[in-house]
C-alpha cells in the first residue's frame, strides 16, 4: 500500500525568528522525502499591527519592512515553484544568521540569485500587483476561516493550530521529517488546547 500523503498549510513572514525553525524543520522533511503536500501562506505580522482606521500593508507597502520579501517569496512559489523551497530557506537564513535587510531589492536579488533564481522575472511579477493581491487574499482569508493571527501556524483541514519550536532542523533532514510529524499527529487529539512549558527546556 502506497504511504498517505499528508496534506497541510503553514504560515510565514520572514521577520519571524519561530517562523524560521519551524520552516527550517518544513523544509528539511521535504528534503528527506516525506510524502507531504505543504501549502506555504504568506502571512503579514505588519498587517496585524496596523491599528484600526490606518492604511492597511496592502494600500502603503512601503510602510511594512517584511512585505517585499514575501512579495519576491509569492512570485518564486508561484512562478518558478521549482525554486521556492531552496529560495524560502535562503530567505530565512539572510534575515536571521545574516540579519539581511528583507526591503532591499539588490539585496533580495543576491539572495535569489544565489539558489537559481531569476530575480529579474521576480521583480516583474512583484511590479505587476500580482504577489500582494495573493498575499492579501491568503492572509484574510485564514484569518477569517480559521482565525489565524500569526505565524507558524499549521492549518490541517478545518483545524489550526499556532506552533512555537526551539531548535531548528539543521543538516538533521530525518529529525525536520520526524518533528513535523509530531506536530501534525497533535492534531488528531482536539482536546488538547495548549501544551507550554513555564520554562525554557534544557
Amino acid at each position: 500500500m502506497p504511504p498517505t500523503i499528508r496534506n497541510f498549510a503553514v504560515t510565514f513572514d520572514y521577520r519571524c525568528p519561530y517562523a524560521r525553525i519551524a520552516h527550517d524543520h518544513v523544509i528539511a522533511g521535504l528534503r528527506a522525502g516525506a510524502d507531504w503536500d505543504v501549502t506555504f501562506l504568506p502571512f503579514s505580522l505588519g498587517q496585524t499591527h496596523v491599528e484600526e482606521g490606518q492604511p492597511s500593508v496592502w494600500e502603503r507597502p512601503e510602510q511594512d519592512s517584511g512585505i517585499l520579501a514575501l512579495q519576491a517569496a509569492i512570485a518564486v512559489r508561484d512562478g518558478q515553484p521549482e525554486r521556492f523551497v531552496d529560495a524560502h530557506h535562503a530567505l530565512f537564513e539572510h534575515r536571521h544568521l545574516a540579519a539581511g535587510s528583507l526591503r532591499d531589492r539588490d539585496v533580495l536579488s543576491e539572495v535569489l540569485g544565489g539558489v537559481g533564481v531569476d530575480p529579474d522575472t521576480v521583480w516583474t511579477e512583484v511590479d505587476s500587483g500580482r504577489p500582494l493581491a495573493t498575499i492579501e487574499k491568503e492572509h484574510v482569508r485564514f484569518s477569517e476561516s480559521h482565525e489565524v493571527w500569526g505565524v507558524p501556524t499549521f492549518v490541517v483541514g478545518d483545524a489550526a493550530v499556532f506552533v512555537r519550536l526551539l531548535e531548528p532542523a539543521g543538516d538533521d533532514l530525518e529529525f525536520g521529517r520526524t518533528t513535523v510529524e509530531r506536530v501534525l499527529d497533535q492534531f488528531s487529539w482536539p482536546i488538547l488546547n495548549e501544551f507550554k512549558h513555564t520554562s525554557i527546556p534544557r
